[in-house]
């Protein structure tokens, strides 16, 4: 056994705190303990310690707490402690507030929705046909066998290997002549609706307003109504203004009693549009004459045709041609070809005019009726350079 075992303890009754056996008061709360009779030395003990009696010291001010006042008062003083401790941390700026982390949200999973997938159907593609045999003819040339067979002059150089100027076309050649590409057709527009498709089936002729003219003036010109000019031009009043241009329908010309009245003078012709030879193209001493070709725009008027201008550039004396037509093409006279053996420099160019009168002997008088052709040019060498002799 320990020697704990051997002391003899006594019990606070205020408290309840576990005191020495001789202790008068309570270390904890103060109470004053009965004194009791002190037990009687042992045998053992020496007669010297059971005869002396104990010292005590001078008391001190006590001050009685019960505990849970103490501990209370124990829990202010730390918290008073703790709060100058943080103050003055936090004026040394060593205290640094800390800062809130975010939580991290899950995202919510998409679940990809099955999308319907479609099959595309291949759309059935042109088999292009191979070129076929032409043999060349007398008076041929790239430009005219492209123009006959729909094709560009291009496409038959590349194909026969031939010279950019077609120097090399003979009599009797065979050339492969490629199938010209089908024009795709136009997509189909809508319906329209029963006045839109009259208003659109009427002929009309465009006119600008000149100076003094008035909108019954110009009815009276065309032998229109004013009310089907405005309505037609969807005016609001019968005021027109200078440089306004304005469509008269000529279907809803008025007929005339009488003789036949004269004619209204069409709107402007557009430029013709020139296809031969090509601009830059060189001719040389075996092409005795060349074609000239030109696109429509139209079938042409009685007292309508084709100016057509050709001037040698390069001659110093001015050589140049006017001549009229009422076809598409001009074939220029031999005589035309240069007498020498530089390339003379040819430029062309077509106007649509219309006869308005006769000169003074019988020949007739020509006049613009629309705009002028773009100018082409090419080269045209008459004769063969003569030979230098050798040293």
């Amino acid at each position: 056994m320990s020697p704990e075992t051997d002391k003899k303890t006594k019990i606070c009754p205020t408290c309840g705190t576990r005191l020495s056996e001789n202790a008068t008061r309570c270390l904890v709360c103060g109470t004053e303990l009965t004194k009791s009779a002190a037990p009687a030395p042992k045998k053992t003990e020496k007669a010297t310690t059971a005869s002396s009696a104990p010292l005590q010291a001078s008391r001190m001010p006590e001050i009685r707490l019960s505990l849970p006042a103490a501990l209370g008062a124990l829990v202010v003083i730390l918290l008073i402690g703790g709060g100058l401790i943080y103050g003055a941390l936090r004026a040394t700026s060593r205290v640094v507030d800390p800062t809130a982390i975010p939580t991290e949200t899950a995202s919510p999973t998409v679940t990809p929705t099955a999308t319907e997938i479609f099959t595309v159907t291949p759309s059935p593609t042109l088999t292009p046909q191979p070129p076929f045999d032409y043999t060349v003819a007398s008076g041929d040339t790239c430009g005219g066998i492209a123009f006959t067979f729909g094709v560009s002059v291009q496409s038959l150089i590349i194909l026969n290997n031939l010279d950019a100027a077609c120097t090399t076309l003979r009599i009797g050649q065979v050339i492969k002549v490629p199938f010209p590409t089908p024009t795709p057709l136009p997509l189909p527009t809508n319906t329209l609706e029963p006045a839109q498709q009259t208003q659109q089936a009427c002929q009309t002729a465009s006119y600008t307003v000149q100076e003094n003219d008035t909108l019954s003036s110009i009815a009276a010109n065309y032998n229109v109504s004013m009310g089907a000019i405005r309505e037609f031009n969807k005016l609001p009043t019968d005021n027109v203004l200078l440089g306004q241009t304005l469509l008269i329908p000529l279907c809803a010309r008025a007929p005339t009693a009488g003789p036949t009245p004269t004619p209204t003078v069409p709107p402007p012709y557009p430029a013709p549009n020139l296809l031969l030879p090509i601009d830059g193209a060189a001719f040389t001493l075996a092409h005795d004459s060349i074609t000239l070709q030109w696109a429509s725009f139209g079938t042409l008027r009685d007292g309508e045709a084709f100016q057509i201008i050709i001037e040698d550039v390069t001659a110093d004396n001015g050589r140049r041609i006017v001549d009229y037509v009422t076809d598409t093409k001009y074939l220029i006279p031999t005589s035309f070809r240069p007498n020498d053996s530089v390339a003379h420099v040819m430029r062309w160019w077509v106007i649509p005019v219309r006869q308005t009168g006769v000169d003074d002997q019988g020949q007739p008088i020509w006049t613009p009726a629309g705009a002028a052709s773009d100018k082409r040019v090419f080269t045209w060498v008459g004769v063969v350079a003569p030979a230098t002799p050798a040293q």
